[in-house]
């Protein structure tokens, strides 16, 4: 389950905006549910310039530029953030990081999401900046338990579910990836530094159709950053790779463009679910022994 959260709805939020749809879509729901101002820090090379149509104020910035990024939220008195979308992972081998991201990287003994975004969000604490978790604003495309859509998955695809979530469980608590590919019992791919995307190509070459993709938050898991997100883009990796069921963790995943995931889902005969992912690693766990 994900975790409860209430604020006092903000005048201003701020949007630390990656890649994807995600930013501008929970920009769009933000006002709707009465944010009146949206204001977007944006990437260059990473942020959709649609942004800019559904932010009242987008500041386009340099990735790895962190004080500059901190004067920018701090000069137009934001004190609401929210990170959406992400960033693309190679990108972090070629930023030319300025003094101060340079020197919090080199403090870090251990170098993932967590520490790295946890880092960052201290030094938004200390501007007086609140980084809130990501699904605010979300929260109705977070689904329960249960079919989203398309078809139930079979006696084989259950239990592939059940293999993957107790897998991507495992996998995630030591930083390597959210994702796990499953066919008939044999664990075709688990993700890497190369995301969701690449992970679920990779199994459709390695494996063909009919293959099962489980996508998890790892436990402990800090839902103010890198929430699983899923989309438009993925759905089409889906198909080229010829998968036949994908499970999606309960409540704490993001659905973006939902009605269309769900016309894709019926339309690919996809066996498309949310699960209790702990619950089924259990489950998993139990049938291996």
């Amino acid at each position: 389950m994900s975790e409860t959260f209430s604020i006092e709805m903000p005048e201003t939020l701020g949007v630390i905006a990656g890649r994807g749809t995600y930013p501008w879509q929970l920009a769009r729901s933000a006002h709707a549910q009465g944010v009146r101002r949206v204001v977007a820090f944006a990437f260059r090379g990473e942020t959709s310039w649609r942004i800019e149509h559904y932010a009242d104020e987008t500041v386009w910035l340099r990735l790895g530029q962190l004080r500059a990024t901190l004067d920018a939220i701090q000069g137009r008195g934001v004190t609401k953030l929210v990170m959406a979308g992400q960033i693309k992972p190679t990108r972090l081998f070629s930023l030319r990081l300025d003094a101060m991201a340079f020197g919090i990287l080199r403090s870090l003994p251990k170098k993932n999401a967590h520490t790295i975004f946890g880092a960052v969000a201290d030094e938004f604490r200390k501007i007086g900046a609140e980084l809130l978790p990501a699904y605010c604003f979300m929260e109705t495309e977070m689904p329960p338990p249960g079919r989203i859509a398309g078809r139930d998955p079979d006696e084989r695809e259950r239990a592939d579910i059940r293999l993957g979530a107790r897998v991507a469980k495992v996998a995630s608590g030591l930083e390597i990836g959210q994702t796990v590919v499953v066919k008939d019992g044999t664990i075709l791919a688990v993700e890497g530094f190369e995301g969701t995307d690449e992970t679920i190509r990779r199994a459709g070459r390695l494996g063909g159709p009919g293959s099962v993709v489980v996508k998890v938050a790892k436990r402990g898991h800090d839902m103010r950053f890198d929430i699983p997100i899923i989309g438009t883009r993925t759905f089409k990796n889906l198909k080229k790779a010829g998968i036949s069921c994908l499970a999606v963790e309960a409540k704490r995943s993001i659905l973006l463009d939902r009605e269309e995931l769900e016309k894709l889902a019926g339309k690919m005969g996809l066996a498309f679910v949310a699960i209790d992912a702990e619950a089924e690693a259990a489950a998993g766990e139990k049938g291996k022994n």
